[in-house]
């Protein structure tokens, strides 16, 4: 997307990526080393590092690695900007409505206070790093990502693949709500966060019509003509398979995009059905 835009792109990872488009740079987070190369002629920064919440069993040192893929990487962006010479005016960071801890139907805004449960903690111990950059004169856009739906992964394929084989059902009550928000949207607003430089501080990176576990697995069975035979996955189940990881998909937050809104952003999915035939769809190509 940025690319059609006319923009011009370095790729920031733990191994370089050559494909000829992108330049690509290294950097090391556990030996706190980065390719002094990577910063020259960058204006923005986007921060997306951080290790994948629900790829693995939630162990203490499993805890330990999301939490320090997130502060550490960030704590490593401020030092390099603060001690090289550079040209960055912004810095667009990755964040996530876990921020507001689960269990609550009322909407939450950026305001709202925080959790108490453990992404909560991580979140907010992330935010706090990279706010850190803005004692730097440079700006800071946050966006709390919820639940991304997408043709190559993430939460669509795994709600889907039980329901393609006739063995879907809603996850604990159902009734837990879940802010979704296409790929496609999220992206646009990334760029946004990126071009509009009135834009800093948090922003609630959701859809604008959460909807309920049930809804969403029925949603989705629709789409794929399948029926959803099974009562709903009991919660005592759901936690011997995930242990702690399981209050992702048990619990859930209704989170307002009005902010976002309020900047003259518009969605192009904001009905459920429509998003998830674009995705199938795609999926199928």
């Amino acid at each position: 997307m940025l690319l059609q835009k006319g923009h011009v792109l370095s790729h920031l990872g733990r191994t370089k990526k050559n494909d000829g488009k992108i330049k690509s740079f290294a950097w090391n987070v556990d030996q706190y080393k980065m390719e002094k190369e990577a910063l020259q002629g960058i204006d923005v920064i986007v921060h997306l590092a951080g290790a994948g919440v629900a790829d693995k069993r939630w162990t203490a040192e499993r805890k330990h690695e999301i939490l320090e893929s997130r502060t550490r990487s960030t704590q490593l962006l401020f030092d390099t900007l603060k001690n090289t010479s550079h040209q960055v005016t912004t810095v667009v960071s990755a964040s996530a409505i876990g921020y507001y801890g689960f269990n609550s139907n009322e909407d939450r805004i950026e305001t709202s206070q925080a959790g108490t449960d453990f992404l909560a903690k991580v979140t907010q111990q992330w935010e706090e790093e990279v706010s850190r950059i803005e004692t730097l004169g440079i700006r800071v856009v946050k966006i709390r990502i919820g639940i991304v739906l997408s043709a190559k992964g993430g939460a669509l394929k795994e709600m889907m693949t039980p329901i393609k084989f006739f063995v879907g059902s809603p996850l604990g009550s159902g009734n837990q709500y879940l802010s979704w928000i296409h790929i496609d949207d999220l992206c646009a607003m990334f760029c946004k966060a990126i071009e509009d430089t009135s834009m800093s501080g948090v922003y609630n990176g959701v859809g604008p019509h959460p909807v309920t576990n049930r809804a969403l697995t029925r949603a989705i069975s629709k789409v794929l003509n399948r029926p959803l035979i099974l009562p709903c996955v009991p919660d005592f189940l759901l936690k011997i398979i995930l242990g702690e990881m399981a209050e992702i998909v048990l619990n859930g937050s209704k989170v307002s995009s009005s902010k976002i809104q309020q900047t003259g952003f518009s969605f192009q999915f904001e009905n459920l059905d429509q998003a998830l035939r674009q995705l199938l769809a795609k999926n199928e190509q």
